[in-house]
């Protein structure tokens, strides 16, 4: 069997070949009656949309470039923006902060002035019963500074409550709307007591209960001040309880009863002022100036 004839062109023949071409076109180019318009157009007719085409894909890539360079750039700044965002927010948080507490230190150094005529230690809250009012509660001062059982405490425009237990370095208070608090008062209107009753319950309506007031004439009117009387056991005369807010007839037509929207904001107290004197000691006092 033969076998196939192969044709193979030598490297040194392709390099003549094209050495001769090329010599041919320089020739022809040399040639005025030669054009190569003919020429130009069919290959332009092949280059031009090739070239577009890569001009295309160029630009789209730019774009994408720019784009993702620019959502980078946008990406870093909304960072930054979040985090001066963040830093302000923290900065008027404190400053917020900072505001509220001059302010309640303010009103209780208004306090101390209302009652200069009493010694007076302030004391931050620093604990209290579950639930959402300031009914009990253990403030940081004790024994060593002064606090013993029976001792007023005051917040806001008035009366919060009294000491009932105490230790070194801290002491308990009952608040006025405590369900076993009772205070002897007076409607500073007609000079007539009643008896101000804790009512955690009527709380959830802002607003603590009075009881056995005597006003035959109907003298009494929304809006009156409610302070303690001179008669109470435990508490000093004359600090500001509330003001009425409704006032009925009892059953017996002889006393009524009614509701007091008390002067102090029981759902949030953080300082108060304990009044370093007892009940017993100003009326000893008194009775020692007669």
């Amino acid at each position: 069997m033969k076998k196939k004839s192969q044709y193979k062109i030598k490297t040194k023949h392709l390099l003549t070949i094209m050495t001769i071409l090329c010599l041919g076109l320089i020739v022809l180019s040399l040639s005025s009656k030669f054009s190569f318009d003919p020429v130009r157009n069919a290959l332009g007719y092949v280059i031009v949309p090739f070239q577009n085409g890569i001009n295309q894909m160029g630009d789209w890539m730019t774009e994408q470039k720019d784009g993702f360079q620019s959502m980078k750039k946008l990406s870093k700044e909304n960072k930054e923006l979040k985090e001066q965002v963040d830093e302000l927010t923290a900065k008027n948080n404190n400053l917020s902060q900072e505001q509220e507490e001059v302010e309640r230190l303010r009103a209780l150094y208004n306090l101390d002035q209302d009652y200069s005529e009493y010694e007076k230690i302030g004391a931050q809250v620093i604990g209290k019963d579950s639930g959402n009012w300031y009914n009990t509660f253990i403030i940081n001062r004790g024994t060593e500074d002064g606090i013993s059982v029976d001792m007023n405490v005051i917040a806001d425009g008035g009366l919060v409550g009294i000491v009932t237990k105490t230790g070194k370095d801290w002491a308990t208070v009952r608040s006025i709307i405590d369900d076993s608090s009772n205070v002897s008062a007076s409607v500073t209107s007609i000079s007539q007591n009643c008896i101000v009753t804790g009512d955690l319950q009527m709380m959830d309506e802002g607003k603590i209960r009075f009881i056995q007031l005597t006003d035959k004439e109907n003298q009494v009117q929304e809006g009156d001040k409610v302070v303690t009387s001179s008669v109470s056991n435990k508490f000093l005369k004359g600090i500001l309880i509330g003001y009425i807010s409704e006032v009925q007839d009892d059953a017996n037509k002889l006393t009524k009863n009614g509701t007091i929207i008390p002067a102090v904001d029981f759902e949030n107290i953080q300082e108060v002022l304990v009044i370093k004197q007892l009940k017993q000691q100003a009326t000893d006092s008194e009775e020692g100036d007669s």
